[in-house]
């Protein structure tokens, strides 16, 4: 090993240069991490491992990290600039063999910033793409000094280059290395310096090595292109539009102090111009006053900044703080709010600087013809209209503009300087047309980072065989190591109707000693899912199966999540088990078991069955095809022992509960909705929830293994474990319940959730049980967000779940669906399991890690959530959107009045779950005039606001009152945009309660207008695909590919599992279907 010195020249506190030597010490045996190394060649040799047994846990052990494919036709070296500037085209999965110096990377680190850093941290650690890192600033034969007078550039390109040729002679000239640079003068130079080693321009080598990549020389040109426009701009002198960002030292240096503080900016959707808030982070502020949200208003103060990125916000003096606005806005780019529309002042701020950027894809809309021509003739330079109202318009450059004016296309921003009003970027690529069903299925996955890309043949490759001519079949040795419950359980598992995928069942049963035993029984994903392996790494990058309204996307592939995970009736199974002993009377936990197990399910019943034979009702049992081959007396010998076994799960299931009641845990409400499937897996009719018992009994039975197993790992891993914590929310977030239920006569008491969930319970109106819901609606609304954490990153006294009331909690009961659950396995396996080859302990993640981790799946499961209900309202807008909202009697619906503002009111339509405004000023500053039951007219007059009601006065004396809670008939009407998404907007044609002849009748009448939603539009959007087919650009199929629904019969399986508990799943961290 030799010690040198390496000179660093650093910017101090105050912004100044400072020279830095630090000792720098060089090793000759730097790993190269290249399957053509004839070291490693060796090493296989000798330790008789061959070539093909080279696999990702054996090079990440043996190496530390990725091993480079030798199965390319050259490797590829990009210097500093390339990989500043073109790191999206070099994610390709197409680009493979790259060789990332380390010299590149710390420019990337010190010159771009922590988010591009950590993207190439994220491709180099990812299996899935061909490249790795080499520290050639460690290499004793690659290292170079910095020369006197040389500049940092031709320094880096220097060693880099010299790094490249003794790589190339390293691997014995068996491959071409390409450095890629954008220095002409390196070109010149090392060109034909080595041979074997090629040094030429980017673009020289996309269109040389990769001349059917259109998308990347695309890319590569808007690039290019958005980086001339910049340099362009910066040669101009314009006059600054915003303050310049403070430096970072100064950032943290008053954020210490406590005169700045720190947050992550959310801008209000509904009023994305003028109002965003900052909510403050942790130990961001030593200002512990500060109770509330910081308002920042307007662009000027908001200073740049995104929505989403973390800001530094400085207070503005108390005379200048402004009240958030109470008033309904349709998000126009109006610059001041009306008058009288604000409430009580807030602190208000203004961004000073920005710690962390939250830049991503974005999907715009380009100009129409008129919006162009008023833009001027420039034909290169467009201001794209994001389809988030809450992101600026961005600038870019393209000659594409008027061929793409009726597309959802994707941009990203690269820079927003001080002197623009408008962030600049580049174009990506074309989503699909305005309107059309993929097209806008796609905006939505963009905009919430969602891959749907198919499982690659890699990945397939790691799945077990499965096919009727080759079933899979349970191994002898597996039986060996595992507890076999086939023959001494009935076990069975209750599910919605249709439900393929079954990753959970019960058993309970009675001990010799008379005491119980109740199992939950989970299917052992982790025995298909090696860890580190690409199935593996794919499942984490997705954390979670993603369910839209009219199809998902699995985390999974479906031999798993549809067949060899899934417990069916009457075959053999891989599970992990959680049993419990229980005394007969007080169900009292006696003692609790977890192991690995091989089951055979005795029943598949649907929640409906299995509520009718705890009801008593036998008739049911011809739906229970497992009974149907039997004769009568071994039919009704089973049957009483299932219905034994439902009964007795169902006692079980209330003692648990009340005893978590007792405790305060929370009843709350949401808007759900039932799938009906028919025989070809089509949407048929979308059906209110209807709430079971049975729902509950196994939704408590999974909180339950949940909790233990939380309990388990928690105490075996006490710094690194996986749990699931739900902070109390604010206290200011209830004011609008208590508020509410007090318009009622109703007092809420939010001082815990004991004390929250007593109230609700007392919060009845006998003559309208949808007062009690909404209110338990608002409660959900003010909940905090349930979140994954490691045990190490915070004390035990945070642990608590709040709506379940439990100490410990963590989600291990749906490993299929969810890749937190995954991990859980891996930490009870360890726990419990000991295994003497040591995998399951080498597999267990840091706190570090796990933290970083946990991280990535709390912000995938908000990703989730958000598309499943942008799908959602997707599909009711495109219901109603070609429907005659003056004739057509499915456009009139009951409304019920929730919230007051000071121009009109919010209404919640029980009929199809949609909640929306309601006006009752219009833009021309007319009032709403009801008279009677005949519809409501629009006249000049006043509105005036109380806390529980608004009146609205016209002129000629009539007046309109509207209170809390009062059921109103509206109309539904879908708001256009070119932009944006569609939203649904409600109209009061009449003061008084919607009557209809289905009124009074039973409730599937109702049903059927909802059956038409999601069935009418998606033969309507087949209907235009067909007719688009013809015209369609080649670009837009190849799109249309990536984005196109998932193939085969999987597609609806798990629609009604997501409706029945998402509420708690999203709120209070219960399992999407336990």
């Amino acid at each position: 090993m030799l010690r040198t010195e390496k000179v660093l020249q650093l910017r101090g506190q105050q912004g100044r240069a400072v020279r830095v030597v630090r000792e720098h010490y060089l090793r000759p045996d730097v790993p190269c991490r290249s399957a053509l190394c004839h070291s490693a060649q060796k090493y296989f040799q000798e330790t008789n491992i061959t070539t093909e047994s080279f696999n990702l846990e054996t090079l990440n052990y043996l190496l530390d990290g990725k091993l480079l494919s030798d199965d390319v036709t050259h490797y590829v070296v990009p210097d500093c600039k390339v990989v500043q500037e073109y790191l999206e085209i070099l994610e390709f999965p197409e680009l493979k063999g790259i060789i990332f110096m380390q010299t590149a990377c710390q420019a990337v680190q010190h010159q771009k910033g922590r988010r591009q850093y950590n993207k190439l941290r994220n491709l180099l650690k990812d299996p899935r793409h061909d490249c790795t890192v080499f520290a050639n600033e460690f290499q004793q034969h690659c290292y170079l000094p910095r020369e006197k007078g040389e500049s940092m550039e031709k320094w880096q390109t220097r060693n880099i280059y010299n790094a490249a040729a003794w790589y190339h002679n390293h691997c014995l000239g068996q491959m071409p290395v390409v450095m890629v640079t954008e220095d002409e003068d390196a070109i010149r130079q090392y060109g034909n310096e080595t041979e074997g080693v090629f040094v030429i321009s980017f673009k020289n080598y996309l269109d040389n090595f990769w001349p059917d990549l259109k998308a990347a020389h695309e890319l590569f040109d808007s690039i290019v292109q958005a980086r001339r426009e910049r340099e362009s701009e910066s040669q101009e002198n314009h006059g600054k539009e915003y303050p310049e960002h403070l430096p970072v030292e100064i950032l943290e240096a008053g954020i210490k102090s406590g005169r700045y503080l720190q947050g992550t900016l959310n801008v209000n959707k509904h009023r994305a111009q003028l109002e965003a808030f900052v909510r403050l982070q942790g130990f961001g502020s030593k200002n512990t006053e500060l109770q509330s949200d910081i308002l920042i208003y307007g662009p000027k103060a908001r200073n740049r900044a995104i929505h989403g990125d973390v800001v530094v916000v400085e207070l503005l003096p108390v005379h200048e703080w402004k009240g958030r606005t109470v008033a309904l806005c349709e998000n126009e780019t109006e610059d001041k709010a009306p008058a009288d529309t604000t409430g009580d002042p807030m602190p208000t701020g203004k961004v000073v600087g920005i710690i962390q950027k939250n830049w991503r894809d974005y999907v715009v809309t380009f100009p129409s013809k008129e919006e162009s021509q008023s833009q001027g003739r420039n034909a290169q330079k467009v201001l794209v209209t994001p389809w988030d109202y809450r992101i600026p318009k961005i600038r870019i450059s393209t000659q594409q503009a008027e061929a793409l004016q009726e597309y959802r296309v994707v941009v990203r921003i690269d820079s927003w300087e001080s002197t623009s009003l408008y962030p600049n970027g580049h174009f990506v690529r074309v989503l699909g047309r305005i309107g059309d069903l993929e097209g806008e299925i796609a905006a939505i996955l963009v905009e919430n980072s969602i891959c749907a890309a198919p499982f690659s043949e890699i990945q397939m490759s790691e799945m077990p065989v499965s096919s009727p001519k080759n079933p899979w079949k349970v191994s002898p040795e597996e039986v060996k190591k595992r507890l076999d419950l086939r023959d001494t359980h009935l076990i069975f598992s209750i599910d919605p109707k249709g439900c393929e995928d079954v990753d959970d069942a019960l058993s309970v049963r009675t001990l010799p000693n008379g005491n119980l035993e109740l199992g939950v029984h989970i299917a052992d994903v982790t025995h298909f899912v090696a860890a580190n392996s690409y199935t593996d790494v794919e499942a984490r990058a997705r954390a979670t199966t993603y369910y839209l309204a009219d199809r998902r996307y699995d985390m999974l592939p479906a031999v798993l999540s549809a067949d060899l995970c899934s417990l069916l009736s009457g075959v053999d199974r891989y599970a992990v088990s959680v049993l419990w002993e229980l005394e007969k009377e007080s169900f009292e936990m006696l003692r609790v078991q977890y192991s690995r197990t091989l089951i055979r399910s005795a029943y598949k019943l649907e929640y409906e069955t299995a509520q009718a034979l705890l009801d008593g009702d036998t008739s049911v049992v011809g739906d229970i095809l497992e009974l149907k081959s039997l004769d009568e007396g071994t039919r009704q010998k089973k049957l009483a022992e299932l219905v034994w076994a439902i009964s007795k799960l169902t006692d079980i299931a209330r003692h648990v509960r009340a005893k978590r009641d007792r405790c305060g845990a929370l009843e709350l409400e949401g808007i759900e909705i039932r799938v009906q499937l028919d025989d070809k897996r089509n949407i048929h009719d979308l059906i209110p929830k209807q709430p079971l018992e049975v729902h509950e009994t196994v939704a408590e039975c999974m909180i339950l293994a949940n909790h233990w197993v939380a309990k388990r790992i928690s105490e075996d891993f006490p710094h690194q474990a996986l749990l699931r914590q739900h902070p109390p929310p604010r206290q200011e977030f209830f004011t609008e319940l208590r508020e509410c239920a007090s318009a009622k006569g109703f007092s809420i008491d939010t001082r815990s959730n004991k004390a929250l969930a007593e109230s609700l319970d007392r919060a009845n109106d006998p003559s309208d049980p949808i007062v009690n819901k909404l209110l338990r609606s608002m409660a959900t609304h003010a909940m905090s967000n349930a979140l994954y954490f490691s045990t190490g990153s915070c004390p035990e006294e945070q642990f608590h779940h709040y709506g379940l009331a439990l100490e410990k909690y963590t989600h291990f009961t749906s490993p299929i669906r969810r890749y937190a659950d995954i991990l859980v396995h891996r930490l009870l396996m360890a726990a419990t399991l000991r295994e003497t080859t040591g995998d399951v302990k080498d597999n267990i993640m840091s706190n570090k890690d796990l933290e970083e981790l946990c991280r990535h799946i709390n912000n995938r499961n908000r990703a989730a959530q958000r598309a499943q209900k942008q799908s959602t309202e997707l599909f009711q807008c495109m219901y109603f959107r070609d429907r005659s909202a003056e004739s057509d009697e499915r456009c009139v619906a009951d409304g019920v009045i929730y919230s007051i503002r000071t121009n009109g009111v919010l209404v919640f339509v029980p009929r199809y779950g949609i909640k929306g405004a309601a006006y009752m000023k219009n833009k021309e500053g007319l009032v709403i005039s009801c008279q009677g039951a005949g519809s409501c007219q629009w006249k000049p007059g006043s509105l005036h606001r109380s806390q529980h009601k608004i009146t609205s006065t016209t002129t000629t004396g009539d007046s309109v009152t509207l209170s809390l809670f009062d059921h109103i008939t509206v109309r539904i009407l879908v708001q256009s945009s070119r932009c944006h998404a569609e939203r649904i907007k409600l109209e009061i044609i009449r003061n008084a309660p919607h009557h209809t002849a289905d009124t009074e009748a039973a409730p599937r009448s109702s049903h059927v207008v909802k059956s038409d939603l999601v069935k009418e539009v998606s033969q309507s959007a087949e209907e235009a695909q067909r007719a688009q087919e013809r015209a369609r650009v080649e670009v837009m199929d190849e799109e249309s590919q990536e984005f196109c629904q998932t193939k085969g019969p999987s597609l609806y399986q798990l629609l009604e599992e997501i409706r029945e508990l998402a509420l708690l799943d999203h709120l209070l961290g219960m399992p999407p279907e336990p």
